[in-house]
């Protein structure tokens, strides 16, 4: 057996004190900023209040295949409400999310690959790949953000009777698979139409499609009509669990 060294109390006090000192920086709890550091050129993580996607999913707050098989199960389901009434105005978007960027600016972030974006929070590169059509884009603003259930639908199946926090709520929603980052072209071909009226032209979307559509309307209490729900038991269908 080894022989024992004992340290003296104030030996050890003070080699812990140099420890303690030694991890205060910019970066570290507590520690004080370094005046001299210079700013990155590119944001490093998005906003507080942004939430990233569970492992081999493209939109964060999905359930699964099995819940969402239960979900659907248990919405409403209701003919297509009137449009009377309806503006976008009324589902305030974009709203600021802080650090100088709004909602589409995080999902920008979000949903692409190395992405840099300047002081003002915009995407000056970086790499998207879009669900709903496969084609992957190298320029921002080819991409839209796209609302899963389009506010039109969302109108026409509950929200006209929300308030305009809950509307705002729903149009800026970061926790739910309700937006993302798509091309231009897929999202205008979708415009605000149900499943029943259009599907993602890449069918190895359907069942992401599917699963996101169903949590979003089973989270703010949305009805279904029939032609939908059978659509959407049909992507869900496309699931391997």
């Amino acid at each position: 057996m080894g022989r024992q060294i004992r340290v003296p109390g104030a030996v050890l006090g003070a080699a812990l004190l140099l420890a303690v000192a030694g991890c205060s920086g910019p970066n570290a709890p507590g520690g004080s900023p370094d005046p001299d550091a210079k700013p990155s050129a590119s944001r490093s993580s998005p906003p507080a209040g942004d939430a990233k996607p569970a492992g081999g999913d493209v939109l964060p707050g999905m359930v699964s295949a099995a819940e969402a098989r239960s979900r659907l199960a248990g919405l409403k389901v209701a003919p297509a409400g009137t449009m009377a009434g309806y503006s976008r105005d009324k589902f305030t978007h974009w709203a600021q999310q802080g650090d100088k960027c709004d909602t589409r600016e995080v999902v920008l972030k979000r949903d692409g690959t190395d992405v840099a974006q300047d002081a003002e929070c915009r995407a000056v590169s970086g790499r998207w790949k879009s669900l709903y059509d496969g084609v992957v884009v190298s320029e921002a603003a080819a991409m839209d953000i796209d609302h899963m259930v389009p506010l039109a639908e969302g109108w026409r199946s509950g929200a006209s009777g929300w308030d305009a926090a809950k509307r705002k709520a729903f149009a800026n929603d970061l926790t739910r698979p309700q937006l993302l980052a798509v091309t231009a072209a897929s999202n205008r071909s979708k415009g605000d139409q149900s499943p029943d009226l259009w599907q993602p032209p890449d069918r190895a979307s359907w069942c992401q499609y599917g699963r996101a559509w169903t949590t979003v309307k089973s989270s703010y209490g949305l009805t279904v009509t029939e032609p939908e729900k059978k659509m959407l038991t049909t992507m869900l269908d496309t699931c391997t669990s």
